[in-house]
């Protein structure tokens, strides 16, 4: 009697600490939610429906997660048109930069065994990235530099909050692209050369300028395909086998993966992008340099930036779990202390003029709050071919919108499904 009195005592406080364990800690199946207008909801079919009639959009699956019931999941379009075949919901999709918020967990999940410390430097597990170089003057002719030496050291949070000064190959600026190109720095998803490894990549990396001083601002970069090569050094396995075991299975992320088994191959969506006259296409082999097939090469660089594939709900589980304080499937991934840490605003600037920035997500302020849905505390982020997220704690919803389709001149329809779905909530 006492023990179970000593356990009420403990649901109760977790249930104060986080109101959302109210509610089962797995997803529900068809169940229905009574804080739903499931009419208003189910006028997000025209809407996608709609995009696809008029050829701005191939095709897309969505799924809405509310008070861990699962409210809506479906597959809309073609997941190849050529082939009229048509879009599942369990489509495998390329989720590119979705790759960040799995690998900030990974890092949190080594800091709690007390592996490694946020204002650690990065030099401490690879030792390359001592007294590293900032950019001073660029000659974009020839593609030479001048650099002044980094004012300190960069630590694991600059590289969780992408305040190192590390830029991205291809969509970063036009003077690191050039760099990074000269010294064959691949953009995370891409894999030209047979003998590329992790490690590799990263030490070329160090020998090369930053974009500015560590901290100084925030540059969207590689930082996370170095992060993912701390995780691997530190555990001692591979970033596919560490997310597996301490992410992936506990969870039940059964269709997420760096290297798509061949037995899935059919369930991956075809990538598509806009010519100059914004017509869709599907993406050549090599446009910008990434073959789109790079799920299916069986590779050792496992970047924890933009590699990975996965399915709209496997990603809506992960998501759960970080509403869930860090639990989800009898799993404890991480702390809920951890997890307050991760979902809290680490700059004392905007990183984009109005929302906030934690550690892997980007953090909706009070002032973003006040200009759309979203309510202050809402984390979300996006990949590159068409994928995007976003979790409210304070409404108790995992939302995504997924797609492979690049550039997509059309993408108001993400902002449209947004407004749609909290039009659809009654309280």
């Amino acid at each position: 009697m006492k023990k179970f009195a000593s356990q009420l005592i403990m649901v109760l406080f977790a249930q104060c600490m986080f109101p959302f364990f109210l509610h089962a800690q797995v997803i529900q199946l068809n169940k229905k939610n009574n804080s739903v207008n499931y009419e208003r909801l189910a006028k997000i079919d025209g809407l996608v429906n709609d995009y696809i009639n008029k050829g701005w959009l191939k095709g897309a699956v969505t799924i809405i997660v509310k008070d861990n019931e699962l409210v809506q999941y479906k597959g809309y379009g073609y997941a190849d048109a050529s082939a009229k075949r048509i879009m599942p919901k369990d489509e495998l999709f390329r989720i590119a930069s979705q790759t960040k918020g799995i690998t900030c967990v990974g890092i949190m999940i080594l800091y709690e065994q007390g592996k490694l410390q946020l204002d650690e430097p990065v030099a401490d597990f690879i030792p390359e990235f001592k007294n590293v170089a900032v950019l001073d003057k660029f000659n974009a002719e020839d593609t030479t530099y001048t650099t002044v030496p980094a004012k300190r050291n960069i630590t694991i949070r600059d590289l969780l909050t992408h305040t190192s000064g590390i830029d991205y190959p291809v969509i970063g600026s036009k003077e690191m692209s050039a760099i990074y190109a000269k010294a064959g720095i691949p953009p995370g998803f891409n894999t030209e050369k047979e003998d590329e490894t992790l490690l590799g990549e990263m030490k070329a990396l160090a020998k090369l300028p930053l974009a500015h001083q560590p901290g100084a601002r925030w540059t969207y970069g590689l930082n996370y395909d170095l992060l993912g090569c701390i995780i691997q050094i530190v555990s001692g396995t591979t970033l596919d086998n560490f997310f597996r075991k301490n992410i992936f299975e506990p969870i039940g992320m059964k269709d997420t993966y760096f290297n798509v088994p061949a037995a899935k191959a059919n369930r991956l969506s075809t990538v598509y992008r806009e010519d100059s006259l914004h017509h869709i296409i599907q993406w050549e082999k090599n446009y910008l340099n990434v073959d789109p097939s790079y799920p299916l090469i069986n590779k050792q660089y496992f970047s924890g930036g933009a590699d990975l594939t996965s399915t709209a709900y496997d990603y809506a589980c992960f998501l759960q779990m970080l509403l869930n304080g860090g639990s989800y499937n009898g799993h404890e991934i991480l702390s809920h202390r951890t997890i307050a840490m991760i979902l809290s605003n680490q700059l004392d600037y905007t990183f984009n003029g109005i929302n906030n920035f934690g550690l892997g997500f980007e953090i909706v302020s009070e002032r973003g709050a006040a200009k759309g849905p979203r309510n202050k505390g809402s984390f979300a982020w996006g990949g590159f071919f068409g994928t995007t997220y976003w979790a409210d704690p304070k409404d108790h919803l995992v939302c995504l919108f997924m797609t492979q389709q690049t550039p997509n001149s059309h993408g108001d329809i993400v902002n449209k499904f947004e407004a749609m779905v909290y039009a659809s909530l009654k309280n």
